[in-house]
């Protein structure tokens, strides 16, 4: 029992936490917090070389290395001047070919029918994305096309767009003559390139879909609180949101034009009427499989990659230009 007016004595606190211990640092944790705040060790800096390193193996294996094999091959000769280097003769005689000149300017017709293959698509996810009646049937029924071989896309349009066949005969119901949709030169391309439209623009839809997913709703509502019409939203509200997704279908669409036409060309048309229906892929098949003109074929192959690559590089340059206008 204490005597007097003793008082216990009050020590401070020691540092640290309140009522703890104290907190001591260690030599090894201000190292290891050192090395973090430095970057970490050298394996966690090589860490995301090494995770690209098999991807960036196989595009330079199967991609790259094979592409100047073929244009280092396409300055040499065919047939008795196999192997030997000749320049550009190869692509002297492409350009003085009517067959790849015709070719050519149907890829000019590509590009400029190129805003209709993307504005379908396009249009159609905004309806989905809006939910008008019916839109959960119209997805599925959109993207059924996309599943089927250019094979069968080709054979059931040829019987549509026959000569006899039911679509001349539903004109010719109305006082309409039939019409030589594949054997007119003069329509036999947009025939094609309407079918192939129709047959692949599913997959452009799901792409929309994706990009319409990004889409801040509040800026919608809010266009619809000014008084924005539906096309006035779009454009000025839809389009600039989805730029970079427009981008990309503007640039996939493209390329799939220029070189996943084959079967169908092959099926309906075969290049024909009268060369009408020629593009650089199946140009390029003509010379390898039939005319046994591989660095003919291997030149024709470098003049459609140059084309892809300039088309795709405008087409960016364009819409980020409009982007940042609008």
């Amino acid at each position: 029992m204490p005597i007097g007016n003793t008082r216990p004595s009050v020590r401070p606190a020691p540092a640290g936490r309140a009522g703890g211990p104290a907190v001591t640092s260690s030599p090894r944790r201000d190292g290891a917090l050192r090395r973090r705040a430095g970057g970490g060790s050298g394996a966690e800096r090589l860490a995301p070389y090494i995770l690209v390193a098999p991807a960036v193996l196989i595009i330079v294996l199967l991609r790259l290395y094979p592409l100047v094999l073929g244009v280092n091959f396409s300055f040499t000769g065919d047939g008795a001047q196999n192997g030997t280097a000749v320049g550009f003769g190869n692509y002297r005689e492409l350009f003085a070919d009517p067959l790849f000149r015709t070719a050519l300017s149907n890829v000019g017709l590509l590009v400029l029918l190129l805003p209709v293959a993307v504005a379908i698509p396009g249009l159609l996810a905004t309806f989905i994305y809006l939910r008008v009646p019916g839109h959960r049937l119209y997805r599925s029924v959109y993207f059924f096309p996309a599943v089927l071989s250019p094979v069968i896309v080709g054979a059931i349009f040829n019987l549509l767009l026959a000569f006899d066949g039911p679509l001349n005969a539903v004109l010719g119901a109305v006082g309409v003559g039939p019409i030589d949709w594949l054997g007119d030169p003069g329509i036999a391309m947009f025939m094609v390139v309407g079918v192939h439209i129709w047959a692949t623009f599913g997959m452009a839809l799901v792409v929309f879909l994706a990009g319409f997913a990004t889409l801040d709703a509040a800026l919608l509502d809010a266009a619809r609180v000014d008084g924005a019409s539906m096309p006035q939203v779009v454009w000025h509200v839809i389009v600039p949101s989805l730029s970079r997704t427009i981008q990309f279908v503007f640039v996939t669409t493209m390329i799939g034009m220029l070189t996943s036409m084959f079967g169908l060309l092959y099926v309906m048309t075969s290049g024909g009427p009268e060369g009408a229906t020629y593009l650089p892929e199946f140009y390029i098949w003509k010379q390898q499989g039939q005319m046994n003109r591989p660095a003919l074929a291997s030149a024709a192959s470098t003049v459609l990659f140059m084309i892809m690559l300039v088309v795709g590089l405008l087409q960016i340059k364009l819409l980020e230009r409009s982007g940042k206008e609008d």
